[in-house]
């Protein structure tokens, strides 16, 4: 099954995430199969690939409960019930 979460990069207690479609055995900084965003979570910038978000949900993607919160202040979820 694949599953949108968040890859962790940068440097210790400076920690930022990339959104990224990832096979949900493989391990949290692994091989993604795309990246789909970018979130700081110390300024709380996000950048979406919301089309890239929209076709993954929609080929049954799962979002982790920190994606999707991510997801529903950037109201994805509302283009994926229009589409």
């Amino acid at each position: 099954m694949i599953r949108l979460r968040l890859k962790r990069y940068g440097k210790k207690r400076t920690a930022s995430y990339r959104i990224v479609a990832i096979d949900n055995k493989a391990r949290r900084d692994g091989r993604p199969l795309e990246e789909l965003g970018y979130y700081n979570p110390r300024t709380d910038e996000t950048k979406l690939n919301v089309p890239g978000l929209v076709k993954r949900l929609k080929d049954g993607a799962q979002p982790s409960d920190t994606v999707r919160d991510i997801l529903r202040k950037a109201q994805v979820f509302e283009q994926v019930t229009n589409a």
